[in-house]
């Protein structure tokens, strides 16, 4: 316990190195994949969900819960490896791995300054755009499978709480007083519904963090996944246990920071 305190997981030796120094060295590749993932799965969802609701019955409603059930039903590693064969396989546009060996050469040189470890915000801060192109082509997919298989959850979920929400006497009653749909929809009943959709969202982002495992070791993409997948086929005990322990402290942390936002979501929970 004492160890654990001080950051001190023991040797890797997957990683060959301690597991703190590898989680931070993989910690950037893993959360940039994930960030690029959580936009379209929190973002797309909500927008979809509140457009299938305001639509109901109608054809929009349809085809979007057809898609939500379809990607919810679809396993990771099959998704990816449909995507690996359509968009690599057949036509070479979309490669695995996180940068192609030319891009790999330039940002592991010493002009390259690495900032964050995030070749995308390096490239920026570089100046280099012919990196930022390479490191954004090879997350397209990854992205896209990690995020196709989270966002129907949310798309569901807050098509449902926005149904509810417009049955709402306070919704007829903002309708009654000649208020534009447009503002009845987004400031009166899209605001409630968000309230169970942001706690499930909130954890989601952070469960992303533990789908990388599947999507990383299919796209090779090397982060924390692809190193805790590693670490599970060699029986490396310290770095599976300091993985599971990173994930458990961030989930704590965005559970922390949903309850936070809650407060702005609603403001009688201020008053509670």
């Amino acid at each position: 316990m004492n160890e654990l305190l001080h950051g001190n997981f023991g040797w890797s030796e997957s990683a060959r190195q301690p597991v703190m120094q590898a989680i931070g060295r993989l910690l950037p590749a893993s959360a940039e994949l994930t960030l690029y993932a959580a936009f379209p799965v929190v973002f797309l969802g909500i927008w979809l969900g509140k457009v299938s609701a305001v639509h109901q019955d109608k054809s929009i409603d349809h085809l979007t819960r057809v898609s939500a059930i379809v990607g919810w039903s679809f396993p990771t590693f099959v998704f990816g490896i449909l995507m690996l064969m359509l968009f690599y396989g057949m036509h070479r546009w979309l490669p695995p791995g996180r940068l192609s060996l030319w891009a790999s050469r330039i940002v592991y040189s010493g002009a390259f300054t690495s900032y964050t470890g995030m070749h995308t915000v390096d490239a920026v801060l570089n100046g280099n755009l012919a990196v930022l192109g390479d490191a954004l082509r090879h997350l397209v997919l990854p992205v896209i499978t990690l995020a196709y298989v989270s966002w129907a959850l949310i798309l569901r979920l807050m098509r449902s709480s926005m149904l509810e929400a417009l049955r709402q006497d306070y919704v007829v009653t903002a309708r009654s007083k000649g208020l534009k749909e447009r503002v009845v929809i987004n400031k009166h009943a899209q605001r409630n519904a968000l309230l169970p959709v942001t706690t499930v969202a909130g954890l989601m982002v952070a469960n992303l963090m533990n789908g990388v495992v599947v999507t990383e070791t299919v796209f090779n993409f090397r982060g924390l996944g692809a190193f805790a997948a590693t670490a599970a086929v060699q029986l490396d005990m310290p770095s599976i246990l300091g993985f599971s322990l990173f994930n458990g402290v961030l989930l704590v942390v965005t559970n922390l920071i949903v309850d936070i936002l809650y407060a702005w979501f609603d403001p009688r929970v201020q008053l509670s």
